[in-house]
């Protein structure tokens, strides 16, 4: 037997009779397929999806709509500016009822990614990279299907060595030497080598695990979002991306690394933007050295000179 089921959104109006700017879901879990360049593979996300309601006197939106439209992105098809925008003007076509002309969403995944040794030859790891997107649907003058906006933004983790610190040290351990060998009219080489490997850790240089959040805008034509271009972008900027596995040799390998290029906050951001120069639109840049030396951060931000900072 069919039963009539209620539906208050429609045979009900609100006490109250205003537009709302923007009415929807948050926290939705969902799988998405992300394919690049020698890279494709099934994540974990959640996503955010909202509609406008400039309609005051309805009461409601179709939530099981925005729902059903965004599950759509999990049905294997790998994520890219064209599904994007083609899930978003589904999802106002659904909403006509309620006056709806703007959609928006926000996918949060993470981007793990398999990362070589840097000297140990077959030693890998998985990395995650925090990824997210933005992407938004709006009336346009010019354009039937509206006026499409993206933005992906991710985290990269890093190591920095303080310049300061690095120079107060080598002061230390020049002093260091300089005692050691004082009224010595010339000194053997191996005696040198022989102090460094018991001395030249008299101080050592602080650093920190750091990170750099960055967000770019994405050409809707695009045939994927470019993440791992993007990530690579930055980890050749600082120089110093956190490893995985590691044996000793790797080890060492980075502390050279950290030890050619100290940086200051300032430094890691300016390398970053001068990095994302070319072939980026927008480049919104913020870094974030966890200090050892102080119980707060140095952060820093770049961004074009019209922006504001990265939130």
């Amino acid at each position: 037997m069919t039963v009539s089921l209620p539906d208050i959104s429609l045979t009900e109006t609100s006490p109250t009779l205003s537009p709302l700017r923007w009415v929807g879901m948050q926290g939705i879990d969902l799988p998405l397929t992300v394919s690049e360049p020698g890279y494709r593979r099934e994540l974990h996300a959640r996503g955010d999806v909202q509609v406008d309601l400039p309609a005051p006197h309805i009461k409601g939106i179709h939530m099981s709509r925005l729902y059903r439209l965004l599950d759509d992105l999990g049905d294997g098809e790998a994520l890219s500016p064209v599904g994007l925008r083609r899930c978003l003007q589904a999802i106002v076509e659904s909403h006509r009822d309620c006056n709806t002309s703007s959609a928006r969403m926000r996918l949060q995944f993470d981007l793990l990614a398999r990362r070589q040794a840097l000297v140990t030859k077959g030693l890998a790891g998985w990395k995650s990279y925090p990824v997210r997107l933005d992407a938004t649907l709006r009336p346009g003058s010019f354009s039937k299907q509206g006026f499409f906006t993206l933005r992906a933004q991710v985290t990269v983790g890093y190591s920095s060595t303080c310049p300061c610190s690095a120079a107060l040290t080598r002061q230390l351990i020049e002093q260091g030497f300089t005692r050691a060998f004082a009224g010595q009219p010339s000194v053997e080489v191996s005696e040198v080598a022989d102090w460094l490997r018991r001395h030249a850790t008299l101080a050592t240089p602080h650093s920190q695990r750091s990170e750099a959040v960055v967000g770019v805008d994405v050409a809707a034509g695009a045939p994927d979002m470019g993440l791992l271009t993007l990530i690579d972008r930055i980890e050749q900027a600082v120089g110093t991306p956190v490893q995985t596995a590691v044996k000793r040799a790797d080890e060492q390998a980075f502390a050279a690394l950290n030890g050619q290029n100290l940086m200051f906050v300032e430094d890691a951001v300016r390398r970053i933007q001068a990095a994302l120069t070319v072939g980026y639109a927008q480049p919104l840049v913020h870094v974030r050295h966890l200090e050892s030396l102080h119980p707060h951060d140095a952060v820093a931000w770049a961004a074009p000179a019209a922006e504001g900072v990265l939130a």
